[in-house]
């Protein structure tokens, strides 16, 4: 029991190293007049249109992303669950 346990405490941590090393990637596009740049982890970093920041425009699609990462890891888990994985620590 306590083998998983350091097990699954050594996967958290490699979990949160590589969403650091996600968040300090960066890739910035233009085109036109809208500007954007994402990180690594797909949260959008800054929303540019016409020179303008568009806040709202960002805090909601980074809002509906971690939507959509939710419920696509809520399928998983139960996915992994049907074969018995369901304990790995998504």
């Amino acid at each position: 029991m306590f083998d998983k346990l350091k097990d699954l405490n050594k996967l958290r941590k490699t979990q949160a190293e590589i969403k650091k090393q996600l968040e300090q990637i960066f890739v910035s596009k233009e085109k036109n007049d809208y500007t954007i740049v994402v990180r690594g982890d797909k949260k959008i970093e800054k929303l540019l249109i016409e020179g303008e920041d568009q806040k709202e425009l960002r805090e909601l699609l980074n809002d509906t992303m971690k939507e959509v990462d939710k419920k696509v890891e809520k399928q998983m888990r139960g996915q992994l669950s049907d074969l018995g994985l369901g304990d790995i620590g998504l």
